[in-house]
């Protein structure tokens, strides 16, 4: 869908530079470029973290030490500075040996103690990657689990990561209501150790490759991994076809209040009270009278899927309030003459450009017995329930840690299946293009490892791991997916595709952690519109020919700029307004 209301928002000072770095027009000859040298893609997307929580004190990023108190110090539901950060994660409300809290807070009306003042704190120095504080797979802990109770890890709780709430916890780019838009409060402004990350430590050792740090990178689209996803490969948000506007159990849109919020929280208390609520959909243009109240003005409204939603093919959760018929997305489709629903997959195609998406546990969550991937102990005939999401029925054997909300393509028709002998889709035989497209990691890491002579990776790779191995707070730890990254990138850098391969790696969305920098559109410099883009994202391309071993780049970008980066260097048109505006990824090479 291409959104008419992107604008371009410039510093004057930048403005020089980009007219001296700006790339040819879609279609130009990639000759002429950086870009040029480069004959296969990597995108790695890694999950929920913004860059201040991850890439905070690498050196020479505009990171932590240059965070003023106008953007760090969170505000209340009032506008009124806390004292003290309210904490709910239960290693962070009780610390081992039991001290007593350090500071007391009266500003929201009931006094409470902490050990945090109001500002960031390093999460290493409370819960160590070490700590016995992650939840079995597919286990859910709304405050963490609690040291000593679980599996090692050093594993945090999961913080709210949605399309109104992110904008509320913006505020306009003062960055100082992530505490009180949360529902996991106080850590939001928690970062991690940068020097202590596996990928950090790669990168400092003799004989890394180059690479580039992008420290003004942003998430795409407000919100959740759906919606970002559905950005990287189609840079638009989908529309929930025939959705039900009748305040219905299946009528999923939200109630947004004034403020911009559909939920309360610890620390916020909407004036609508319970008539609020966090949906899937946007909230309705015109709600049903007197069962909705009116949506206010400003709100982004219409039958929009912002957060999480099930595809309407297999695999898609098997249990679950949201895996109904009547609540998993209608298959997007492609309208001729439209370039509503063309992802990148169908314009890489179109010009006969390889590719392919590499997702970890794609091989058992989707059924393809014996593939690159498959567990051999599903048996021929039954899922291993050891192994497997509950509710699962083979041959769809998911691991309890694979995301459905993440397989982006499976919700596009023509990556879909085709009708059973009854005439239903959901589960009916795979699609030509489905199987050609959608593989498994396994697979990437198999070509990868025989490139010894000459690169056997597609042009463009987009590579998704599973939920044990993608950073996500809550379900996973950050130490074990940065150690898989590294592993990643070690296959590519010791096979014949490093000489002519650009390696990006990003995070779909920020998790819910505080960033400081603003976005585009929210003050800060860049190409905007009502999606979006939203928080600040680590973003780490490797490539050769860059102007040393470690370079940073400041220019602008997003996540549509990595389909920008693939539409200039193979010549394809633009999906839509932010891709065709967006400074691509070629930055890199100016950048020092």
């Amino acid at each position: 869908m291409i959104n008419p209301r992107v604008r371009i928002i410039v510093p004057a000072a930048l403005a020089s530079l980009l007219a001296l770095t700006a790339l040819p027009a879609a279609g130009a000859s990639p000759a002429r470029t950086a870009l040029g040298s480069i004959n296969h893609i990597v995108v790695i997307y890694q999950e929920n973290h913004s860059f201040d929580n991850l890439y905070g004190s690498w050196e020479r990023v505009n990171g932590l030490s240059r965070a003023d108190s106008a953007n760090t110090s969170q505000v209340g539901q009032g506008g009124v500075p806390y004292t003290c950060l309210k904490q709910n994660d239960v290693n962070l409300v009780a610390l081992p040996p039991p001290p007593p809290p350090t500071c007391s807070d009266t500003t929201t009306g009931t006094t409470f103690s902490s050990y945090f003042t109001n500002r960031p704190f390093n999460i290493d120095d409370f819960i160590r990657s070490t700590d016995t504080t992650c939840p079995a797979p597919g286990a859910f802990y709304p405050n963490g689990v609690a040291r000593g109770k679980g599996l090692p890890g050093g594993c945090t709780e999961d913080l709210v990561h949605r399309y109104y709430q992110e904008q509320y916890q913006l505020n306009g780019g003062r960055q100082n209501r992530y505490v009180t838009g949360s529902d996991a409060i106080g850590l939001t402004m928690g970062v991690y150790k940068t020097q202590d990350l596996p990928i950090y430590k790669y990168l400092h050792a003799a004989g890394h490759p180059q690479y580039a740090i992008s420290d003004k990178f942003f998430q795409g689209a407000f919100g959740g991994s759906f919606l970002n996803h559905q950005w990287l490969v189609a840079a638009a948000t989908p529309v929930f076809a025939d959705a039900l506007n009748n305040g219905s159990a299946n009528d999923r849109h939200s109630v947004v209040d004034p403020n911009g919020m559909p939920a309360n929280s610890a620390l916020y208390n909407s004036p609508w009270g319970t008539q609020v609520k966090d949906f899937q959909l946007t909230a309705s243009c015109s709600p049903p009278p007197l069962v909705r109240p009116a949506t206010p003005a400003g709100v982004t409204c219409g039958d929009f899927a912002v957060n999480t939603t099930q595809p309407w093919f297999q695999p898609y959760a098997p249990t679950g309030a949201n895996s109904s018929d009547a609540r998993r997305l209608p298959p997007l489709m492609v309208t001729p003459g439209s370039k509503a629903n063309v992802t990148i997959g169908d314009e890489l195609s179109a010009s006969d450009v390889d590719w392919a998406w590499y997702a970890g546990g794609w091989s058992n969550a989707d059924g393809r017995v014996g593939d690159p991937g498959w567990s051999p102990s599903n048996g021929p005939t039954a899922c291993n329930p050891s192994i497997t999401a509950t509710g699962a029925t083979y041959p769809f054997c998911p691991d309890p840690l694979f995301q459905f909300h993440h397989q982006a393509f499976n919700y596009f028709a023509n990556y879909g299946r085709l009708p059973d002998a009854t005439g239903k889709t959901a589960a009916g035989p795979e699609k030509p293009a489905r199987i050609q497209h959608l593989r498994d990691e396994q697979e990437f890491l198999d070509l990868a490892s025989h490139s010894t002579a000459q690169c056997q990776l597609k042009p463009v790779s987009f590579v998704k791991p599973i939920g044990a191995e993608n950073e996500h707070p809550g379900y996973t730890n950050e130490s074990a997916g940065s150690s898989h990254l590294v592993d990643l990138i070690k296959a590519i850098e010791g096979s014949a595709c490093k000489s002519d391969t650009l390696v990006v790696s990003t995070y779909d969305e920020f998790g819910g952690q505080w960033d400081h920098v603003a976005p585009p559109g929210q003050g800060g410099g860049g190409v905007a519109d009502q999606w979006g883009p939203g928080t600040r994202i680590p973003a780490l391309v490797i490539s050769p020919n860059l102007n040393g071993d470690f370079v940073v780049d400041h220019v602008p970008h997003d996540t549509t700029s990595i389909l920008a980066t693939i539409e200039h260097r193979f010549g394809l048109p633009p999906l839509g307004t932010r891709d065709a505006a967006v400074r691509d990824l070629s930055s890199i090479y100016n950048a020092q």
